[in-house]
C-alpha cells in the first residue's frame, strides 16, 4: 500500500473518531446541565381525569426541584394511545415525559396493534402512586355490601349494569372479574370517557361502577353514591372503614392502578436520575401527601428498575385477566 494511501486512511479514521467523540460531548454536557428550559409532561387523557389530577398535584413541586417549569400537555384519545405515541417518538432528551395510568399496561391486552412497544419504546423513571379501585353503587340500589350485590345479581341476571369509561379499562376488567369470581352476569355499559359514565351512575341510570377512588370520593362523601368495597391489597386511607374485595369474601380479587412517569427510550441515565429525584422530592412533601390522601391515592416513588419490573409484571397480569374474561384484543 502506498504511503499516500496510508496517510489518507489514517486521516479518515482520525476524523471518524473525532466525529464520534464530538457527538458524545453534547449528550454528556446536556445531561449535566439538565434542565435548561421547561419540561413537557404529556398526560394522554383529557383534563380532569385521575392521571391529570395527580400530575397537577406533583408538577409544582417537581418544578421547584428541577429549577424549570414542568408544563402539563393533555393529549387524549384512543385510551391513552395517542398521547403515549407522542412520547414514544419524542427526542430522548428529558424535555418530553409521559405520565401514565393502568391503561399503559392494559392496552397490550386490549389493542391488537399498538403503534409502539409498551416496554422497549420507553424509559421507566418512577412509579408515582397506587390508586385502588372503588366499587360504588347508586343509593337506590338495595345493597349494603358485596354479598348483597352478588345476591341481587343472581336474582336478577343481566338486569344490573355497570358503567365504565370504555372497553378494556380497569373498570371493565374489574366488572368481568367479578362476573367470573361470583358466577353472576352483570352487564357492561361502556361510555366514551369517565365523566359521562359517572354522570349516568350518579343520575341512577346505571346501578354500579368500579371507579378510581379519586374520581368518586367526593360523591361518596356527599351521599350521591354508596361505597361498598375497594379493590386494593389493603384498605385505602381515604376509606379506612370500607372493606376490600378480599375481606368481602372474594379471595385474590385485587385491582389497583399504578400511575407513573416515563421518558422515551434512550433517555440518558443522569437525566433519568434527575427527574426521579424530583418526583421523589415531590412525593415526600407533606402538602402532596395530604392532597394524595384526599384523593384516595397512595404515594409511592420507586427506582427506574423497580418501575420497569412493575410494568412487565402488570402487562402479563392483565393479559391473563383478559384471557380469563374471554376478552379479545381489537
Amino acid at each position: 500500500m502506498s504511503p499516500s494511501r496510508l496517510r489518507v486512511e489514517g486521516i479518515s479514521r482520525a476524523l471518524i473518531v473525532c466525529s464520534i467523540a464530538a457527538a458524545a460531548v453534547p449528550v454528556a454536557t446536556h445531561a449535566q446541565g439538565y434542565p435548561t428550559r421547561p419540561v413537557r409532561l404529556v398526560v394522554p387523557f383529557a383534563p380532569g381525569g385521575n392521571t391529570d389530577i395527580l400530575a397537577r398535584v406533583i408538577t409544582p413541586r417537581m418544578s421547584e426541584t428541577l429549577g424549570q417549569t414542568v408544563i402539563i400537555e393533555n393529549r387524549g384519545g384512543a385510551g391513552g394511545v395517542i398521547g403515549t405515541d407522542v412520547v414514544a417518538r419524542a427526542a430522548p432528551d428529558g424535555y418530553t415525559l409521559l405520565m401514565v395510568s393502568a391503561s399503559h399496561v392494559i392496552n397490550p391486552a386490549m389493542v391488537k396493534k399498538l403503534p409502539y412497544d409498551s416496554i422497549k419504546d420507553f424509559q421507566p423513571i418512577s412509579l408515582v402512586a397506587d390508586v385502588p379501585t372503588a366499587l360504588v353503587v347508586h343509593p337506590s340500589l338495595p345493597v349494603k355490601n358485596v354479598k348483597d350485590l352478588i345476591a341481587l345479581g343472581r336474582k336478577r341476571p343481566e338486569q344490573l349494569h355497570f358503567s365504565t369509561s370504555g372497553r378494556g379499562t380497569v373498570g371493565h376488567l374489574s366488572g368481568e372479574l367479578l362476573n367470573a369470581a361470583a358466577q353472576v352476569k352483570f352487564v357492561h355499559v361502556p361510555y366514551k370517557g369517565a365523566g359521562p359514565a359517572l354522570v349516568d351512575l350518579v343520575a341512577g341510570q346505571i346501578e354500579f361502577q368500579f371507579a378510581s377512588m379519586p374520581a368518586v370520593v367526593q360523591f361518596v362523601r356527599s351521599g350521591k353514591l354508596r361505597l361498598i368495597a375497594q379493590t386494593g391489597e389493603k384498605r385505602s386511607p381515604a376509606a379506612p372503614d370500607t372493606p376490600t374485595m378480599q375481606e368481602a369474601g372474594l379471595s385474590g380479587f385485587v385491582v389497583s392502578s399504578g400511575f407513573g412517569i416515563f421518558g422515551p427510550a434512550g433517555t440518558p441515565r443522569p437525566i433519568v436520575d434527575r427527574v426521579n429525584g424530583a418526583i421523589r422530592a415531590a412525593l415526600g412533601s407533606a402538602e402532596v401527601k395530604k392532597l394524595f390522601a384526599e384523593q384516595g391515592a397512595d404515594p409511592i416513588g420507586s427506582t427506574p428498575e423497580e418501575y420497569d419490573a412493575f410494568n412487565r409484571a402488570e402487562i402479563v397480569r392483565w393479559q391473563k385477566a383478559a384471557r380469563e374474561a374471554n376478552i379479545q384484543p381489537e
